[in-house]
This record gives structure tokens, sequence and C-alpha cells, in this order.
């Protein structure tokens, strides 16, 4: 992953000096933040009435089955529960050597070093919450140490969730500051942030929060961590990804985008891939840069990629 230095601002965003509330407005100011959420709701109507139907194929749902992180973040997940959640990643290829195996498992950290020893199949990432998830409510140095921790026990990739309140605060300097420290102890893990998209409510904030995340080092962004009332909409991956747009645009920095949470449907899955496909376009379309956060939808792709149902996870 590159680093994140310039947003074509001018900034170096590794140093903090005086005017610190303005470096961030004034980033801002370089995006379109200014929306208007009917708009949006019209914009991505248009987008599934369209285009949605188009990728209603079985190429497209093996391609979604590739980009799934697996994800178990239970009270109940323990070292046995979660060894045997990831031997069935194991005997996957065994069983269905036709299609690709998922791209991601996502655990809590206290189970990485499990994951990382039971683990047999190549490029499969291990992927790890922290930072307090799912509520962020946390002294900066213990999320720090989490991370750090997650990584050393074996993950690849670390999900951290923005500090909601401090973005709702206007607080971005705090904000920023809490995103950049956690980057730092991913050492060489993609760093995904995670918006709670539910929780910012307008589509002008979902893109604030994106832009911002990105400024301080998300190797992807996300929508939610599945523990609030709302969770993934298509509304707001829509505004992700207009925010990944601009943003590479003006820095030539790609990010990743992430649905995740209160995805319940095949066809669910093809409305992300949809409007990723039509806001990013095809480079975004690899299971590096697009990823769907659940479990639900292994089994209902298998089944209807097998045309018969299918419960092997």
């Amino acid at each position: 992953m590159q680093d994140h230095h310039s947003c074509g601002c001018g900034h170096d965003h590794a140093h903090h000096h005086e005017g610190e509330t303005n470096k961030y407005l004034d980033t801002l100011k370089f995006y379109n933040t200014d929306l208007n959420d009917l708009e949006v709701q019209e914009a991505v109507r248009k987008i599934i009435a369209e285009k949605v139907l188009e990728n209603d194929t079985p190429e497209v749902k093996k391609f979604l089955f590739g980009s799934i992180e697996l994800t178990t973040l239970s009270c109940t997940d323990s070292d046995t529960s979660v060894m045997a959640f990831t031997e069935k990643v194991n005997e996957f290829d065994a069983t269905f050597p036709d299609l690709p195996h998922v791209a991601t498992i996502c655990v809590y950290p206290c189970f990485a070093s499990v994951v990382k020893d039971t683990l047999e199949v190549e490029g499969v990432e291990i992927a790890c919450v922290s930072g307090s998830f799912p509520s962020s409510q946390a002294l900066i140095e213990v999320k720090v140490a989490e991370t750090a921790l997650a990584v050393k026990d074996g993950a690849t990739e670390i999900d951290i969730v923005m500090p909601v309140g401090k973005f709702l605060d206007g607080n971005y300097e705090d904000l920023c500051d809490d995103i950049q420290e956690q980057k730092v102890a991913c050492g060489d893990a993609a760093m995904k942030v995670i918006l709670e998209t539910g929780c910012l409510k307008t589509a002008s904030n979902i893109k604030k929060a994106s832009i911002l995340s990105m400024y301080a080092g998300a190797d992807y962004i996300k929508t939610s961590t599945g523990k609030e009332k709302i969770s993934a909409t298509p509304e707001a991956a829509y505004v992700m990804c207009q925010a990944i747009k601009e943003y590479y645009e003006k820095t030539g920095i790609q990010i990743g985008l992430k649905p995740a949470g209160g995805i319940n449907t095949v066809m669910d899955a093809i409305t992300y891939y949809t409007i990723v496909k039509e806001v990013l376009g095809e480079k975004w379309l690899t299971n590096k840069w697009f990823r769907l956060g659940t479990s639900r939808l292994a089994n209902l792709l298998l089944s209807e990629l097998k045309g018969e149902e299918v419960k092997f996870f």
C-alpha cells in the first residue's frame, strides 16, 4: 500500500502544525461534500433499476464469493469454534475445486494466532477487528496495543472503527490522529476504517468521513460494524465510491471498499457490485479492492451457483 502523504493540497499528513483544524477543513474543500440525500437516493435507484440485472450471472456470483470476508464476531467465539471455522476454509478447496476461496477470514484479535496456525489455503487474508470494536470508545493507547498485538499474532489486515463521536463533534484533528496512530501500529497490514454509516445519517457526513479516513491513512473504507441498527446501504456505498473516485483522481492512491453488515441476499451483494462497477469501474472489481463483510452470503452464493441448497459454512 502506498503512503498517504499528499492529498494534492500540499500538506504533509505526517506532521501537525498550528492551524490544525483548518488543515482538515482545507482538505475537505477540495472535494464535493455538499450532497443532497434525495439526489443520492435517485442516482442509486436508477443504477439498481437499469444495471443490476445484467450482473446477475454465474461469473459475477463466483467473483463475489471470492470477495467474501468470512466473518465471525460473536460473544460465543472460542479457540475451538474459530479453529473449526478456519478448517471449513481449508476443506472448501477440496470440496469445490472449481470455485475461488474466500478473500479473508475476519475474527477478533484474540483469535488471530488460531486462524494463522490453522489456515492452510494460500492467499486468504487474516483480518482482525481492532481499536475497541465496535464502539471505538477506548483510550488510543489501548487501541494501538490491540492493533499491534493482532498484527504480531498474524493479522494481515486490520479493521478499525472511526471514532464516530469525534466526527459528529467536528473534532477532525483527534479523529485523524486516532486513525493515523492505528495505521502506524498496523505496520505492513492493510487498514480498513469502518465509518458506521448508519450513525452518520447524511450523504454529506458519509462523504466527509470517507475523505478524512482516507486522508488519515485508510487503505479501505468500510460501511458498518454490523452491530448498530442500520448497517450497509446502497446509498452509503454509492457515496463512499464517489469519495474513493475523487480521492484517486486527486492523489493517484487507490482505496478499497468493503460493504459490511446487513448483506442478507445474493441480490444485495450484486447491488453493491453494480454500484462499484458503475461509479469506480473495472479497476476496483478485484478481490483485493472490493470486499464483502458477511458470512451469511457464503452459503447463499454457493446454493445459487450449485442450483441446490448448500450449507457448507
